[in-house]
Parts: C-alpha cells; structure tokens; sequence
C-alpha cells in the first residue's frame, strides 16, 4: 500500500475515532444538529413543510453559518422568498421548483465528491419531483448521479436500454421511482447486480390511491436485492443511496 492510500486510511480512521454529537440551540423553536454530516455521513435537511417563514429563513441562516450549507426540502413560495432575503451576497442559492428543494451554500464552501454512483430510473414523467428529490441528496451527499425517466412498465421496452447504460457506467445503486402499481422497482431487481431501492409515489388515484397500492407492491416484491423506503421518500432515499455509492466509491478510489 503506498504511503498516501495510508495516510488517507490513518485520517479517515481519526475522522472516525472523533465524531462527537454537536447540537447548535436555535432560539426555542429548532436544535440543529450541525455535526450529523461528520458523525453519520449524511447532512441535517430542514424540512421547511409546517415552519413559518421566518422560522425556515433563520434555520437555514444558523445552518449556513455553523456548516456552510443548509440543505431545505418542501418549500413553499414564502419561505423560498423569505431564505433568499436573509441570504449574504456572497452566497449561492439552488432552488428546484420541481421538488421543492433548495440548496444554500456560503461563498467559501467546498463540495465533497466521494466517487460514488447513483443511477435513478422514473416510471412515469409525474414522479420526477420525487426522483428530483433524491437525485439532489445523493450529489449534495458527494455522488455523480445519472438518470432516466418515463420508463415505466406500460412500455417495457423503454426500460432496458437505460438500464444497460447505468450498467455500463458501473452504478452502485438503483433508485426506482414509481406511483400507480409501483411494478418498475421489482422488475428492475430482478435483471440488475446492484442494490435496488423502491421508491413509491402518491401520484396515483381510486384503489390504492396516494401511493398506497405502490408502497404495497415493492413491500411484497418477489425480487431480492431490493429496498423501499417510505412514500415519496425522495430525501431518505437519496440518503440511503449515497451512503451505499460512498463506500463503494471508497473503495473504488483506494483500488484506483
């Protein structure tokens, strides 16, 4: 083993060695725990559904302050509005409309990038928000991420090329995002060599409506290998999946 593989492996042991809870005290109504990135892995999301504006706007402030960037999901029209005016000049600010996400990042902040790969696959162009969701978790959480969408069982022939394609670029984990009977995740597992997560969508109506019927389907799939997280669980499934790609990734770089 060469002497830098070693001294990377020795830092990231320390790193290990010293993760300590840190808990920043926000006013009475929030508790940021500002050191989650460096004990687990993954970022703090501030799930700005159900906060008033001001409460995201300062939340988010705090987080910028403390780590650097405040990741926000499910945000509405004022509370994007209400971010972006407490936000410095010298700060960079992604708001996706689609998933509702934003990204507030200090001038000085530098992104990791682990080499982990997440490929995302849609049943349908409706459940993009939620792919969308996890598709920018997984890259703030340092993986490249590759996807494809409207390739649902309706039209299975749509599916298999895309499917080649993350193959052939070596991606560690699939993320199957579907509504309506939720099949694409099972029939996904069962021709991949690759951890599969189901994503299920509420875009789907009548029986089974909101997600019901598609959570069911990938709970009782047939097909090994194969996750679910909750109903359009896009953050949590982002999360899973990078932590999965950072390891492989990991590894990929120390063989590399």
């Amino acid at each position: 083993m060469s002497s830098l593989k070693k001294f990377e492996r020795s830092r990231r042991l320390l790193e290990t060695k010293e993760r300590m809870l840190a808990i920043a005290s926000l006013s009475r109504f929030a508790n940021l725990d500002v050191g989650r990135e460096k004990r687990k892995g993954l970022p703090e999301v501030i799930l700005a559904e159900g906060k008033l504006a001001r409460e995201v706007a300062k939340i988010s402030q705090e987080m910028v302050k403390q780590t650097g960037r405040a990741i926000i999901s499910r945000c509405d029209a004022s509370q994007v509005r209400a971010v972006r005016a407490v936000t410095g000049n010298g700060s960079k600010v992604e708001y996706f409309p689609r998933s509702r996400l934003m990204i507030v990042k200090s001038k000085g902040y530098k992104s990791r990038s682990s080499g982990g790969r997440v490929g995302i696959l849609t049943a349908g162009t409706s459940d993009i928000p939620v792919a969308e969701e996890a598709e920018v978790t997984a890259r703030e959480m340092g993986c490249l991420t590759r996807s494809f969408n409207d390739v649902g069982v309706a039209g299975i022939h749509r599916l298999f090329e895309p499917v080649r394609d993350l193959l052939r670029w070596d991606s560690d984990v699939i993320l199957v995002v579907a509504g309506r009977e939720g099949a694409l995740p099972t029939v996904v597992a069962g021709i991949v060599d690759v951890p599969v997560i189901g994503v299920p969508t509420s875009r789907s109506y009548g029986f089974g409506e909101k997600g019901l019927a598609a959570l069911a389907a990938m709970l009782q799939s047939c097909s090994l290998g194969m996750a679910v997280v909750n109903i359009d669980g896009g953050v949590g499934a982002g999360a899973v999946a990078a932590l999965i790609a950072n390891r492989v990734g990991e590894y990929r770089m120390e063989r590399g």
